[in-house]
């Protein structure tokens, strides 16, 4: 035994050292390692349960290097977080998948997976073994998922009628920055998606959306291109700031002199030497520029570079081009133009080239940063969201907001069946599986009460983070639902309720819905999570320096 641990051998006779704080570790086994999960999966859960609902508060998020960033997008929160904790890093990719697959309800799945743990674990003090707590969990989200078909509804979706998706995303919107001018937001993202919206297939590729921001103007500056922008310019100063009837070839190839394929070498050795290949190299150039020329070209977008001998001879022969243009760039700029990518000088031909009626260098403030705007393409159905704000913290968390709106109309266009919003659906889905359980003889009646007290923890949240008693508001609403037998109303979150009642609002009139697909999902979600934290029998606080194995339940 030496100062600072313990002296053992390994089975090879080798000496290694153990710790003094090794010796300290502990393991955490059955209700212990689980309620010290349930303890971390809570903290996340509440710091983002006053983020829920359009009276959200935002967070303000500080990385590594200092740079501030306030948001009230859970899968921002989330991703931002510094987590140690396993199961905290479990809830993160829980957001993460309901974003990538949905790309809404990211707060209220993290949310609603924190309640149901909460619930289990005043079970597990009661006694109830965790395997009939999950056993009821099971029964009561196929009854909730049931009861979402049976009190869904469908919603108008119709090109020429585009108010309703305009109120909905507004009401997406409206606890986002981007508050003060969310209509036209709203109207942006709703144009955007119906553009490249395939209504026949019911798909909408957002391949075809590109989100695009620049430091100045206003948020009110933001507008929606029919085509693509290009964040370069052209190449040249004194080449046109603006074509018409563009015929545009589109080069993945360096433009530049051929170069041998093997490891070579050129002497240089005099000045008729450095003057040949000089030459060579300007009638490469002009051979190169003559072939695009001879195509019908009018404009050239390169993925490389080219020097400015180069440059000074596309000038010379009045072809504008472009260069250093990004791979997705271009790739947008060939679907959106109808054009074909070169990637060899040789394969240029006239059928390869795109077309856009318009080509225009725009600039910006007093530092004249310039950009170009592709408009009237062959394809119309590629477009650019061009979003204008005071600072850059401002454009990302604009993106956001617009990336959650269009994933709101995306998912009415795939699937036009809604519940209502306002924690409408989930009171309506908890009153469904109290009923149940009362019906329940076995043990598992528990824990779909406990599965019906988490439901309401939604509509709880919205409540309370819309400054309303929780408690008195959800006595009303669930008080109206079974009188009334109307499972769309909800929190009047923003206080526009009818007929005097200050606390419920007839979502139907006021475009508050939510997605079928969406609250099926992150009931689905949470409770997957649910199942898979309460498998886990042991915890192990810190790894052990000598082997140690794992139970799992």
């Amino acid at each position: 035994m030496s100062a600072m641990g313990t002296l053992a051998f390994d089975e090879y006779g080798r000496p290694f050292l153990i710790l003094k704080d090794q010796e300290r570790k502990t393991r955490l086994m059955g209700l212990e390692a689980l309620k010290s999960h349930i303890l971390a999966a809570k903290a996340v859960a509440s710091t983002l349960r006053t983020s829920l609902g359009p009276n959200g508060l935002d967070k303000m998020m500080v990385d590594k290097d200092g740079e501030v960033t306030v948001t009230n997008d859970g899968a921002t929160i989330l991703n931002m977080m510094d987590v140690d904790h396993q199961i905290a890093k479990l809830m993160v990719e829980l957001a993460k998948s309901q974003d990538d697959e949905i790309g809404d309800g990211t707060t209220g799945v993290v949310v609603l997976a924190g309640a149901l743990l909460e619930q289990a674990e005043q079970l597990l003090d009661r006694g109830i073994h965790p395997i009939r707590i999950a056993d009821g969990y099971e029964q009561a989200a196929r009854i909730a998922v049931e009861h979402l078909d049976k009190i869904s509804d469908s919603f108008p979706v119709d090109p020429q009628n585009i108010e309703p998706l305009i109120q909905t995303a507004k009401t997406t919107l409206g606890s986002k920055v981007v508050n003060r001018c969310h209509r036209q937001m709203a109207e942006i993202a709703v144009n955007a998606v119906l553009t490249v919206a395939d209504m026949e297939r019911k798909d909408v590729d957002f391949e075809l959306i590109k989100v695009q921001g620049k430091v100045g103007g206003r948020l009110e500056d933001t507008q929606l291109v029919k085509g693509v922008i290009v964040d370069k310019d052209f190449s040249h100063p004194q080449m046109p700031k603006e074509l018409k009837d563009a015929k545009i070839a589109i080069l993945t190839c360096p433009f530049e002199p051929p170069k041998p394929k093997t490891k070579h070498k050129l002497d240089v050795t005099s000045v008729d030497d450095y003057k040949a290949l000089q030459k060579y190299e300007k009638e490469k150039f002009e051979e190169m520029v003559k072939q695009i020329k001879d195509t019908g070209a009018n404009l050239a977008i390169c993925q490389w570079g080219f020097d400015d001998e180069a440059n000074h001879l596309l000038l010379q022969n009045e072809l504008p081009a472009v260069r250093w243009v990004g791979g997705p760039e271009i790739e947008l700029i060939a679907i959106a133009t109808g054009g074909r990518i070169v990637p060899r000088f040789c394969e240029l031909t006239p059928e390869k080239l795109g077309f856009a009626g318009v080509v225009r260098e725009i600039s910006f403030g007093t530092t004249k940063d310039r950009m170009l705007v592709i408009e009237q393409c062959q394809n119309s159905r590629a477009v650019t969201i061009f979003i204008r704000g005071g600072n850059k913290m401002i454009i990302e968390e604009a993106k956001r907001s617009l990336h959650d709106a269009l994933c709101v109309i995306r998912n009415l266009v795939r699937d036009n069946r809604i519940v209502y919003g306002g924690g409408a659906a989930e009171i309506s889905c908890a009153l469904a599986v109290s009923e149940a359980a009362d019906k329940c003889p076995s043990l598992e009646q528990y824990a779909m009460r406990a599965f019906a007290d988490a439901l309401e923890v939604i509509p709880m949240a919205l409540s309370e983070n819309s400054g309303m008693n929780p408690i008195q508001t959800m006595t009303e609403v669930r008080a109206r639902q079974v009188k009334e037998n109307n499972p769309a109303l909800g929190i009047d979150c923003l206080q526009k309720g009818t007929n005097g009642k200050k606390y419920t609002v007839k979502n139907r009139e006021h475009n508050r819905v939510s997605f079928l697909r969406n609250l099926k999902a992150f009931i689905l979600s949470a409770v997957l999570f649910f199942f898979l934290f309460f498998n886990m029998s042991v915890r192990i606080t810190k790894s052990f320096t000598l082997p140690c194995k794992l139970e799992w339940g």
